[in-house]
């Protein structure tokens, strides 16, 4: 039984790491060159195909892992998702160095993130408030990236579905 106990826990453990909405909420990034690898998927006016996206997380993720290029503390991990158009999405992993083998960019710009709680759908809503949000400091994104603190499993587990929006203010690569 015991031992049953410390299988479940590490499986646990191999998940989505613990969220702490405290640590992204209106906050402001100043990166420069910060190192990330990139994957992207098809959707369907936004819509991703979840098979679709399990298989380049785990294949970026493996990477990564592989050249020991995440960082320690699994927390400071981002996976952002960013759509250029309804029927693409672009995933871009936090990385400590290059990465062989994969698609290795940078995102250089004045970020300020703000930590929500809902439905994947509600992403556009969010991103309404957070335009609001940013006007009453004479602020306008650029674009969005949307980190998803939880997968499903998790986030049904955690009893939220935290995503972070970071709205570029100022951005290059």
């Amino acid at each position: 039984m015991e031992l049953l106990k410390k299988e479940e826990e590490k499986l646990k453990e191999e998940c989505c790491p613990s969220f702490h909405p405290e640590k992204w909420e209106g906050k402001t990034y100043e990166w420069n060159k910060k190192k990330f690898i990139k994957a992207s998927v098809p959707t369907l006016f936004h819509i991703p195909l979840p098979p679709m996206i399990g298989k380049k997380v785990t294949k970026m993720v493996k990477l990564a892992e592989d050249a020991q290029r995440l960082a320690e503390n699994r927390e400071d991990i981002l996976l952002l998702f960013m759509d250029p158009t309804a029927f693409k999405s672009e995933m871009f992993l936090s990385v400590t160095d290059t990465v062989p083998h994969a698609e290795n960019t940078t995102l250089t710009g004045t970020f300020v993130s703000k930590v929500f709680d809902g439905p994947f759908n509600s992403a556009p809503k969010f991103m309404k408030q957070m335009d609001a949000h940013l006007a009453k400091q004479g602020k306008k994104a650029e674009d969005y990236y949307v980190h998803y603190a939880y997968c499903p499993k998790c986030a049904k587990e955690a009893g939220h579905n935290y995503m972070v929006l970071f709205a570029a203010l100022h951005k290059s690569q």
